[in-house]
């Protein structure tokens, strides 16, 4: 019988102490730190991939066929516009000049005998001391004369052409590459690529902009207002180079396809330090003027294409009196109080500077934003800056 009472009264405590414990808030406060937001002068670079590319640029193809007995210049070394490269065999060449030259000598004095019969018997015509038929033949000779002379003209300056084109000169002052022919090696006209000759100094570099971006590099390129380190640009080993560029070129169309435009730059290269063909980087100054809001990183959140954050701000949430009665004093000393929610703003972002970010659009200057605990965070949650540290105490 004692035990029964005992085994009651033990389970009326435990129901009387289930009943007298606290509830535990439905919606508890998810604690944030909160950055206020200060408008601020930044510098920085958009960096956009890039490629060397000679200005100019050939390749060296051989006009006439034949053996290589020469080659007079460096692999790899500057050249000037002029200097002999490469000679083929000309002894075929230099042979057929010299009897397109002797048959021209031939018909010059054939010409010169049909003007003399020409002559003589448009004298005697005048007289009628000749048949008409001679006259007419003399005539008709010396005109025949006149045309062989010109083909045979033709004929000497045709050889003296292919015995030109037997060398090979530098069309221009460039940098030669590696010779793609040995001597002895026989070529063949348009054919057999001798070597590549291009132009080191200036040199260009392209890039690749999306479509939307194009006003700004049109507004630079008429209005020519390419002002000092606009332009710079980050070599492969990732070192500046020490010469500013200048936009030269912008593409004639926008590729439907992928909705870009190339885009040309010229860089000074006197020590020949840029070479054709090079991954770079090109670095735009920024040249957004006024200052700019810049937020954490961290505390943008992207859905779908679009981004976030969130924004502390007051707002005042009644409480009822039954819920008061409920409360303990400390509770309801803070009741009906401005509270923090969370709030979620869209926005519209731009250069990434380090481990923050520009925002366009969406926030302004003086709000508040959560810079951490964004995972416990929806919009109208209820926040709190209790025991957190940090940004929180302060601000940009």
């Amino acid at each position: 019988m004692n035990r029964v009472l005992i085994s009651s009264i033990f389970l009326s405590c435990l129901v009387v102490a289930a009943c007298t414990k606290k509830q535990a808030p439905p919606n508890p406060e998810v604690p944030v730190n909160l950055l206020l937001i200060k408008p601020r002068t930044v510098l920085y670079y958009e960096k956009i991939p890039a490629t060397t590319r000679a200005l100019n640029q050939v390749n060296l193809l051989p006009q006439v066929s034949g053996a290589v007995t020469g080659i007079f210049f460096t692999e790899g070394t500057k050249v000037t516009k002029g200097q002999k490269l490469y000679e083929i065999d000309e002894r075929l060449y230099k042979a057929a000049y010299d009897q397109a030259v002797a048959n021209l000598e031939v018909t010059k004095s054939g010409l010169v005998q049909a003007q003399q019969d020409a002559d003589r018997y448009t004298y005697l015509n005048k007289y009628n001391a000749v048949a008409k038929q001679l006259y007419d033949h003399a005539v008709v000779t010396l005109e025949q004369a006149k045309s062989t002379v010109k083909a045979s003209e033709q004929q000497v300056k045709t050889a003296k052409t292919n015995l030109t084109y037997a060398t090979v000169y530098a069309p221009f002052t460039g940098t030669i590459g590696i010779s793609q022919v040995r001597l002895g090696e026989v070529v063949t006209p348009s054919v057999t690529t001798l070597d590549t000759l291009s132009q080191d100094n200036p040199m260009a570099v392209d890039f690749i902009i999306n479509e939307k971006n194009l006003p700004f590099f049109e507004k630079l390129q008429h209005e020519k207002t390419n002002v000092d380190s606009l332009f710079t640009l980050l070599m492969p080993d990732n070192s500046l180079y020490g010469h500013l560029g200048k936009l030269a070129i912008i593409d004639r169309a926008v590729d439907p396809q992928t909705g870009t435009i190339r885009v040309r730059l010229v860089f000074d290269n006197p020590d020949f330090y840029l070479r054709a063909g090079m991954s770079c980087v090109v670095r735009v100054h920024n040249q957004e003027a006024g200052p700019q809001l810049v937020v954490p990183n961290k505390a943008v959140v992207e859905q779908m294409g679009e981004y976030f954050v969130y924004i502390a701000k007051d707002t005042l949430i009644k409480i009822t009196s039954d819920s008061l009665k409920k409360m303990d004093k400390k509770e309801a000393a803070g009741a009906n109080k401005p509270k923090l929610i969370a709030m979620q703003k869209k926005v519209q972002t731009g250069q990434v500077i380090g481990a923050d970010i520009i925002v366009k659009s969406g926030i302004k200057a003086g709000d508040k934003i959560i810079v951490d605990g964004l995972q416990s965070l929806h919009d109208g949650v209820r926040i709190t800056t209790a025991n957190k540290v940090g940004p929180g105490k302060g601000g940009h």
